[in-house]
């Protein structure tokens, strides 16, 4: 399998450098699909604050991915749901940091809609 980011820099705007505007995945064998994972604990309760939840959601994460032989390594794609705009930034750093730095294609949408204690959800996709 390959893995090639596209970042043209001609007539298109500029990502910052902490995700790419296209993932390309050449024969993967496998690719999965994470549903939104949730920034609670294994008691089902959700963590005190943004950054709690923000651990929290990517612990959960990494536990899934083993659970089909695949690590952080292997996202391709992120998916975050914020319950406000606020989050953004302290969002996109848990990603660049639960990442390793490596950019993939990412999008942040704010969803009023998640349960109010509930203030944050990521969904990735993952290949290998």
């Amino acid at each position: 399998m390959e893995i090639r980011t596209h970042n043209p820099d001609d007539g298109v705007y500029a990502t910052g450098g902490d995700w790419v505007h296209a993932v390309e995945v050449r024969e993967p064998q496998r690719i999965v699909y994470l549903s939104g994972t949730m920034g609670l604990a294994a008691d089902s309760t959700p963590g005190a604050d943004l950054a709690a939840q923000l651990e929290l959601v990517w612990s959960n994460i990494r536990r899934i991915l083993a659970a089909a032989d695949l690590t952080v390594d292997d996202i391709v794609r992120v998916t975050s749901y914020l319950r406000d705009p606020a989050y953004a930034a302290e969002n996109a750093a848990a990603r660049v940091k639960a990442l390793g730095g490596r950019a993939v294609a990412t999008t942040a949408i704010v969803a009023q809609t998640l349960a109010e204690d509930w203030l944050v959800e990521i969904e990735v996709i993952a290949a290998a």
